[in-house]
């Protein structure tokens, strides 16, 4: 059986992570989130705005594609936090032109269609907790969040909203659509 890939994306702190690790709690094979090992690792170096440098979007890229090829040969159903679909819009929120790197790859998963067409809109939770790596004000994360939308919209994927509800109840509305989509 083929690996079902389904990404889950939305704005920087609508809880993501938390429903990406209550879904491996549940055995389900998970892949994080790029950026942020990016920004660490970066950090660790010495350089404190990695995001300011264009070569930011292909370290990205690089660490999705080697996470993705990872477990490509894990069958079921698999989740994602972000994309390279996430790495566009995060290329086109910092005014980036998209680099090789990133438009071979988006290329690479529309022809062997990695993800799922169905792609998890994680809405936001009203707020957005800044953290080492995440430095943006709650105004900013709404405009972020469209830029993601619009994207995969662009790109032809479907995002299925999921709203701003305690984890539990995001994690049912998740397992109840894959139960449904098999």
């Amino acid at each position: 059986m083929n690996p079902k890939r389904y990404i889950l994306t939305g704005t920087p702190g609508c809880g993501k992570t938390a429903i990406l690790r209550a879904l491996e709690l549940a055995g389900y094979p998970v892949v994080e989130e790029a950026a942020t090992d990016i920004i660490a690792l970066r950090n660790a170096h010495g350089i404190f705005e990695p995001h300011t440098n264009p070569v930011f979007i292909d370290d990205i890229t690089n660490l999705q594609v080697h996470r993705q090829m990872r477990i490509a040969d894990v069958a079921g159903i698999q989740f994602y936090d972000r994309s390279p679909l996430c790495t566009y819009a995060l290329s086109v929120w910092l005014g980036f032109p998209i680099s090789t790197t990133l438009a071979d790859e988006l290329q690479r998963i529309k022809n062997e269609r990695i993800y799922q067409a169905q792609v998890f809109f994680i809405e936001n939770l009203g707020f957005c907790a800044p953290t080492d790596a995440r430095k943006i004000s709650f105004e900013d994360s709404l405009k972020f969040e469209k830029v993601h939308e619009e994207t995969y919209r662009s790109f032809g994927y479907e995002c299925l909203r999921i709203a701003p509800s305690d984890l539990a109840a995001r994690l049912e509305q998740i397992k109840r659509y894959i139960s449904a989509s098999d």
